[in-house]
């Protein structure tokens, strides 16, 4: 069942310019849930809410989705801008034309028990980057955005999420629990490089398309997971001269788990859920 809002609580989309530091409020919703705000390449923003995909306006204006069964909060557009791609609640991964138009399932059955959730599409617009859920277990996967044969990329014990392209199209970055808790790390082969080393908790790395920083998701200490409605939230950013810190909110799942970036790696897109306690 798709989430929804508690008494009291708002969803609220904000833009934030990474040069200058300024929040924008976007847009607010007392009615929907909305979740996982992404661009597509004209700088039209998109969310996930109620199992549906929208376009941000004045309102929230449906994506017509072409009967792919209701979806969840991992959805990437393609690098051309023609197609949005899907995790639905079936376990499997579509593609969907932006403009509208019949869903085509990519994925691959590989069992009852595996569920496939979208996080990256390559730069050239021809692989996705998934995580294979299997019981108790989660790795970093591949798959032809035309459907074909899967690649798994990490074969561990240990959690793995968030996985998406960087701009060079080498490294796949991904947030794992190899380190102990969930840190950032990104892999190329078999080469693996760790990017954070401390007692948060973070997830969903995502490198701005020109390369210069990657903005993530921090938990606090011993948080277990990516859970909704957990205070102090950090929104940071990882640059070359260590991280920054740009704000703290009531949120965690939904606020920032796909692609997050404008295309000009100027701003990206974050959700808060306030909750008023009053």
């Amino acid at each position: 069942m798709p989430r929804t809002l508690r008494p009291g609580q708002r969803s609220e989309l904000y833009v934030v310019d990474v040069l200058t530091g300024e929040h924008r409020l976007v847009f607010t919703s007392l009615d929907v849930l909305f979740e996982a705000p992404n661009w597509t390449p004209d700088g039209d923003l998109i969310v996930n809410g109620n199992g549906k995909l929208f376009r941000v306006a004045d309102e929230l204006v449906e994506i017509e989705l072409g009967g792919v069964p209701d979806i969840n909060n991992d959805h990437v557009v393609s690098p051309d801008g023609s197609t949005v791609y899907v995790s639905a609640d079936d376990g499997h991964l579509y593609a969907v034309p932006l403009a509208g138009g019949p869903g085509r399932r990519v994925t691959n059955d590989r069992g009852p028990g595996f569920h496939h959730y979208l996080h990256g599409v390559s730069p050239d617009g021809t692989t996705l980057a998934y995580i294979g859920l299997e019981p108790g277990i989660t790795n970093v996967w591949t798959i032809p955005a035309a459907g074909g044969t899967d690649v798994q990329v990490t074969d561990d014990e240990h959690a793995d999420d968030g996985s998406e392209y960087g701009p060079d199209g080498k490294w796949i970055y991904f947030n794992s629990e190899r380190a102990g808790h969930a840190q950032l790390f990104r892999i190329a082969g078999d080469e693996v490089e760790q990017l954070t080393d401390d007692e948060r908790v973070n997830w969903f790395p995502h490198p701005a398309p020109h390369g210069s920083s990657i903005a993530y998701v921090s938990f606090p200490p011993g948080t277990e997971g990516h859970p909704a409605d957990i205070e102090d939230v950090r929104i940071r950013l990882l640059t070359s001269e260590g991280i920054r810190e740009l704000t703290t909110l009531f949120g965690g799942q939904g606020t920032m788990n796909v692609p997050s970036w404008s295309p000009d790696s100027t701003a990206f897109a974050y959700v808060a859920y306030p909750l008023d306690v009053s």
